[in-house]
């Protein structure tokens, strides 16, 4: 059985009781909600209900609507990527923030960019992702300044992302060169082989990674049988010559 999607471990049982209570609707609850974002952020901890609640409030309330707020949640739901966690927060912010403005004339300084901008440049970020554009997705997000401001108050983003890439491919990979495998963790020498032998638990040979086998990484032959009988044949093709009355 799945966990149930409003489910979060450790969540706190202030944060339960608005969740499950007619506060969830009340705008002062976006205090309380907005520490629990930075609370996620500082302690590697993810609520994705909770966030999409605050996002909620926000929708109904946009005087409390904090910039910085909207771009830490989502930058958490990067983290847990291929979720469909960044798409459900993109679908609660405002329509301004989905498209690029075309009056722009120059790229602001780190931190002052508008939230528009940081919507973007993250939902990018997730479009890499979700075509498995890993390198790509590393070297996006050292070309800018401000990828590193938005990223800064997510506690040990990029070995969040380095743990999710490996979990993704171990479901769909046995074996891989390494030098492919260190553009798409964005490591190389000691901290590789650290990252691989003791994060990840798997094998480096010679200049091949061997990932261990599991059920989403073993090929495995299907069998479809189908249970028709002929009497069910022969009503089709009775009904195909009927005449309509």
């Amino acid at each position: 059985m799945g966990v149930p999607f409003d489910f979060a471990e450790g969540r706190p049982d202030l944060i339960n009781a608005i969740l499950n209570g007619l506060d969830r609707y009340n705008p002062e609850s976006t205090s309380v909600l907005q520490e629990y974002v930075m609370s996620q952020c500082e302690s590697q901890t993810y609520d994705c209900y909770a966030n999409l609640a605050l996002l909620k409030l926000y929708q109904f309330n946009p005087p409390l609507s904090r910039d910085e707020t909207i771009s830490n949640i989502l930058v958490k739901a990067l983290t847990v990527f291929p979720t469909p966690d960044f798409s459900l927060c993109l679908s609660l912010l405002p329509p301004y923030t989905l498209f690029p403005s075309g009056t722009r004339s120059a790229t602001p300084a780190a931190g002052d960019a508008p939230l528009a901008e940081a919507v973007q440049k993250l939902t990018l970020l997730n479009n890499l992702l979700s075509g498995a554009d890993y390198a790509t997705f590393w070297a996006t997000l050292d070309s800018d300044d401000l990828y590193a401001d938005l990223v800064a108050d997510v506690t040990g983003f990029e070995e969040l992302m380095r743990v999710r890439i490996a979990v993704v491919l171990s479901s769909a990979i046995r074996e891989i060169q390494r030098p492919v495998l260190e553009g798409w963790l964005n490591l190389h020498g000691k901290e590789f082989e650290h990252f691989i032998k003791d994060v990840c638990e798997w094998k480096i040979e010679g200049d091949n990674v061997q990932v261990p086998l599991n059920k989403d990484n073993k090929a495995e032959g299907t069998v479809v049988r189908e249970n028709v009988k002929f009497d069910q044949f022969a009503r089709i093709v009775r009904r195909a010559y009927e005449q309509p009355a």
